[in-house]
């Protein structure tokens, strides 16, 4: 059943390895290299954003894997996924290198 007091934001919009016909949807300055929907779902649980994460296939894409979380609306879309963006990068520089 569709939740229509959330926004569903796909792991794919934030993956700078995608060209943004490919579903990138951040300028590629703060978007983040393979982001996994672990990540993504910490990233929007810092914000407060009560994230629900669903792995499954971005609609446009190739079948690989990928992932959604779906969040509590507060702010217009594109204002939360770039909010969610600068979050996600800074998470994601500060993780151990292996």
């Amino acid at each position: 059943m569709k939740d229509y007091d959330r926004y569903v934001i796909w792991l794919d919009y934030f993956n700078s390895e995608l060209k943004r016909s490919e579903g990138r949807r951040v300028p590629i300055s703060v978007a983040t290299k393979s982001p996994t929907l672990e990540q993504l779902e910490g990233a929007c649980r810092k914000l407060s954003l009560d994230p629900v994460a669903q792995r499954g296939q971005f609609p446009s894409s190739a079948p690989k894997e990928s992932g959604y979380v779906s969040i509590r609306k507060e702010k217009p879309k594109k204002a939360l996924i770039l909010k969610i963006a600068k979050e996600l990068s800074t998470a994601h520089s500060q993780a151990p290198k292996k």
